[in-house]
């Protein structure tokens, strides 16, 4: 079992987590809980030390990884990058206002907009023994804005050596994410149901969702069927032969929770569609970056779930600049298990006011189910990848070529085997981008 875990994702720490926090904080002994409020309160002192590490985080996060996103999508491969990335982009702008009239259809008769007011206002069962005020260095806004404007700068001096600095720092806050957030997430969201239990409201909340994770697994399907039916449209296939040559690909996607992962296979399922082998090289390993209309849909849906069941202040107008929003965000969020809401966590804070409890409880909804979300995204590449095999007539010219957009830009892995990143790029990462770009791994 101890073996099990050690090597588990990051799904089974959360799931544990959650289960172990409502069995625990439900026993009661002698009128008493299994878990001393004492020792409760131990957690709940983490949990409020992680909310605030969190959200000194944040704006950090998304300069780190959104600055450098723009900056890539703005260099080197021509117009069909800008294609790919315009069409990738518009599937999520699809799927997340698909997902917000289906939630304001749906949601106010199936949700009870009282059951999770508690939520925003948590009980004080378990209150931490102290805490420790960490202030962002910008506000979340300002981050946005800032990465927005240096980002297009970026795409119009791609090798200045403030291209370079964002590079390093990109790499900094992805191993941020990798090592530390991420990995200390099951037991700040085991410190957060903890106390929701201790509270009594925990068996409520998981109730409500039950409702929420039914529609969005739904949507799911409606969005691949959606973006299908487009690409045999504009292709000349069956959508239906199509989607089922890609299951490889959402089956792998459901075990991995990695769109990087099941880039191989979703490679193979694209081309056995009828995608050249250059359209289908180009447009995989970048969809595997920005497109992520999964994800975009599920966290939409429970974020729409939260606001409605808690009263939250959010007009449509909001809501249409959120999704514009989280599109992007999703075109930065980092490729690893919970990256995604990790990303999207400063625009939840900032767009639709959620507080710290909110945010964990969007964290642990969204990883729950973040294996669905992954192979909706992967086999929605496929059907790009047949929408730009037939606009190129199943060929790239030299401006859309990998390997030509490999010469013209600048390469970031490339310049990191250059400087000193121990700790910062594993050997493994430098060894591959060495071969890749046929440099000595030992320099």
């Amino acid at each position: 079992m101890r073996t099990f875990l050690r090597n588990s994702g990051i799904l089974v720490w959360v799931l544990t987590a959650i289960v172990l926090a409502l069995v625990l904080g439900s026993i009661t002994i002698g009128g008493n809980h299994l878990i001393p409020v004492g020792v409760g309160r131990v957690f709940a002192t983490f949990s409020d030390l992680f909310s605030q590490f969190l959200s000194f985080s944040i704006p950090l996060i998304i300069i780190g990884l959104v600055t450098p996103a723009i900056a890539d999508l703005g260099r080197g491969a021509g117009r069909w990058l800008a294609i790919t990335a315009a069409i990738a982009y518009g599937s999520t702008l699809f799927a997340g206002f698909l997902t917000y009239a289906v939630c304001a259809a749906v949601f106010p008769r199936i949700l009870d907009a009282s059951s999770l007011s508690d939520v925003a206002e948590p009980g004080s069962a378990l209150t931490s023994y102290f805490s420790v005020e960490m202030p962002a260095a910008v506000p979340v806004m300002t981050a946005l804005l800032l990465s927005f404007v240096i980002g297009i700068g970026l795409s119009m001096v791609p090798r200045g050596v403030l291209r370079k600095g964002s590079i390093e720092f990109r790499a900094i806050i992805t191993r941020l994410i990798e090592t530390i957030i991420i990995p200390l997430l099951p037991l700040h969201i085991f410190g957060i149901f903890l106390n929701l239990t201790y509270t009594g409201e925990a068996w409520s909340i998981m109730h409500t969702l039950v409702r929420v994770v039914v529609v969005v697994l739904l949507l799911e399907v409606v969005i691949l069927g959606a973006q299908y039916l487009l690409a045999g449209a504009v292709a000349g296939v069956n959508p239906l032969t199509a989607i089922a040559t890609m299951m490889p690909a959402y089956l792998t996607a459901l075990g991995t929770s990695s769109s990087a992962a099941t880039i191989p296979v979703t490679l193979r399922q694209a081309k056995k569609n009828g995608v050249s082998d250059a359209v289908a090289s180009f447009t995989v390993p970048l969809c595997a970056t920005i497109h992520l209309a999964g994800s975009t849909s599920k966290i939409f849906a429970f974020a729409f779930a939260i606001v409605l069941t808690q009263g939250i202040p959010v007009g449509p107008i909001q809501w249409v600049g959120f999704i514009f929003m989280l599109g992007i965000t999703m075109v930065a969020a980092p490729g690893v298990p919970g990256g995604a809401i990790v990303a999207a966590t400063g625009i939840l804070s900032s767009m639709l006011g959620f507080d710290d409890a909110q945010v964990a409880l969007m964290i642990a909804t969204y990883i729950a189910l973040d294996s669905f979300g992954t192979a909706t995204n992967v086999t929605g590449d496929g059907a790009i990848a047949l929408i730009v095999d037939r606009m190129t007539g199943g060929r790239l010219g030299d401006e859309g070529d990998p390997r030509n957009a490999q010469e013209l830009s600048f390469d970031g892995m490339k310049y990191l085997d250059r400087v000193s990143v121990e700790g910062v790029v594993s050997p493994e990462e430098l060894a591959e981008s060495a071969a890749r770009n046929g440099a000595d791994a030992s320099a």
